[in-house]
């Protein structure tokens, strides 16, 4: 009996002594283990997105005892705008930020996220942009961990010469991406397709005449310098949607208790970024004004012009969707019922 229980007794170390932990059972092993993450980020660190994305890093550092440090790169020193997303799936960083619209046809879904629906407010476009991903869960963005969307005001039409009509933005030069590109194509225009971050060379240059944007640009990126007219189009109301997305390798890698710190903190800057976005825009208005730049504001026929002139986007997103298998009006459709109630609630 006693033999039998040695050999039970060694019998047990082994099985337990040499078997290879869990990965649960590392990361408990490990709970002073630091991941340093790099965040990519393409405004530049004077704008209120980079500030707020950098207020999110330190949010996480915070309450994760600094086992999360997130160096923020901003002004795409680390990876340019157009190539943030890839620079994720790849590794360059751990978490980027940029716009979806700047690789155009790489997000053939949420292009329609885009659209010049009448979006009220850059609160309204960054909820309804990241509700919008995590409803639908695209294919297209499978490659990298989604953490949150956040998107801009109702684009403006800032520009050297004046814009009064739709008849004015005939064979205009205007700098846009994505499905705003689109926009200026019904309207007339010719589209230059850039970066934020090269607009005002190109207008200082006029290597395009104007730029269709948020109004916010023409002080977070100093365009209202070199501008010297604004029209107020948010009649037609597009955005830009941007992603903050993390690499999936690095994200499986963080213990569940470090994931729930993240996922709530995204949760949390959803409606931060958005009112960050219309704060900009208020004081973008109030920094034109004080450049004595002309803000010329559209009589209500002009406005059904430009609305009618826009319509063929929307279709045609709907269209190009429904080809790919994708549910193009399906999304049009809950986005413009969730502006409608936005727009009752306010």
């Amino acid at each position: 009996m006693r033999y039998f229980k040695l050999i039970l007794l060694v019998v047990l170390v082994g099985i337990f002594g040499c078997s290879k932990p869990t990965e649960t059972s590392k990361q408990e092993a490990q709970p002073d283990k630091v991941y340093k993450l790099k965040y990519s980020v393409f405004f530049p660190a004077s704008h209120i997105q980079c500030k707020t994305a950098m207020d999110w890093a330190k949010e996480i550092e915070e309450k994760s005892n600094g086992r999360i440090k997130i160096t923020v790169h901003p002004g795409g020193t680390l990876t340019k705008a157009p190539n943030c997303y890839s620079g994720v799936v790849d590794g360059i960083s751990d978490i980027g930020m940029s716009c979806f619209a700047y690789t155009r046809g790489r997000f053939p879904f949420l292009e329609g996220l885009d659209l010049p629906l009448g979006y009220p407010n850059g609160l309204v476009a960054s909820e309804i942009a990241t509700e919008m991903i995590e409803t639908y869960k695209p294919e297209e963005i499978n490659d990298v961990e989604f953490m949150y969307a956040t998107a801009h005001g109702p684009g403006i039409i800032a520009s050297k010469k004046p814009v009064r009509t739709t008849e004015d933005i005939k064979g205009m030069k205007i700098r846009a991406t994505g499905l705003s590109a689109k926009i200026v194509e019904t309207l007339g225009g010719a589209p230059k397709g850039m970066s934020q971050g090269e607009t005002y060379e190109a207008l200082q240059k006029s290597v395009v005449d104007g730029t269709l944007c948020p109004i916010e640009t023409l002080k977070g990126w100093k365009q209202g310098e070199v501008i010297d007219y604004v029209t107020d189009s948010q009649c037609i109301g597009y955005t830009t949607s941007m992603f903050i997305v993390m690499n999936k390798d690095k994200w499986n890698e963080l213990p569940d208790d470090l994931k729930a710190i993240i996922t709530k903190t995204n949760k949390k800057y959803v409606p931060i970024h958005g009112k960050a976005w219309d704060e900009a825009d208020k004081e973008g208005r109030e920094f034109v004004i004080s450049l004595n730049k002309e803000i010329i504001e559209l009589p209500d026929e002009e406005k059904a012009k430009f609305i009618a002139a826009v319509q063929p986007v929307i279709s045609g997103y709907e269209t190009a969707a429904e080809e790919k298998g994708l549910p193009g009006k399906e999304l049009v459709a809950k986005i413009k019922e969730k502006i409608k109630t936005a727009n009752a609630e306010n």
